[in-house]
């Protein structure tokens, strides 16, 4: 079942609550991000959780759905909420949600570049950043940046 679709049904394009789980991917001092299609934008791998999985399982199946990349040994990198996590999609659904990142060095797989959700995904180091971030994930990818001290509650 996809719980959000459901939801949708119900309540059309009104405020949902939910629990986005995401993974950042660290290979030599890089960060993995994905190009978006829907916003336009770069950001982690992730996405919303489904009825009766854990954290780790979302991140994990996320991870995999969007890069084609199986995430192992992942991490709690910080637990993100507030109004920094509103978003109005363009079809003008919108939804506050609290953001559960996980944080990784060891992945297998083939990275894949092209699917439903994203137009490309590409490694950056720290010093060259994308312009336009996912304004939601903001916080934490500038809390790699930075080097701050996991797990951060925000």
């Amino acid at each position: 079942m996809n719980y959000i679709k459901e939801m949708r049904k119900l309540i059309g394009n009104e405020i949902l609550f939910t629990v986005g789980c995401g993974v950042i991917i660290e290979e030599d001092n890089a960060i993995l991000l994905q190009h978006r299609t829907d916003e336009d934008n770069w950001c982690i791998p992730g996405g919303v959780m489904e009825i009766g999985e854990t954290f780790e399982d979302a991140a994990m199946r996320e991870t995999f759905e969007e890069t084609g990349l199986t995430v192992n040994e992942i991490e709690l990198f910080g637990i993100y909420s507030g109004e920094s996590c509103f978003v109005e999609y363009p079809n003008k659904d919108k939804a506050y949600s609290v953001q559960v990142i996980f944080k990784t060095t060891k992945f297998t797989g083939e990275l894949i570049q092209k699917g439903i959700e994203s137009k490309e995904h590409k490694f950056f180091s720290k010093m060259e950043l994308p312009s336009n971030l996912n304004p939601r994930q903001k916080p934490f990818i500038l809390d790699w940046v930075n080097g701050n001290k996991s797990p951060i509650i925000s």
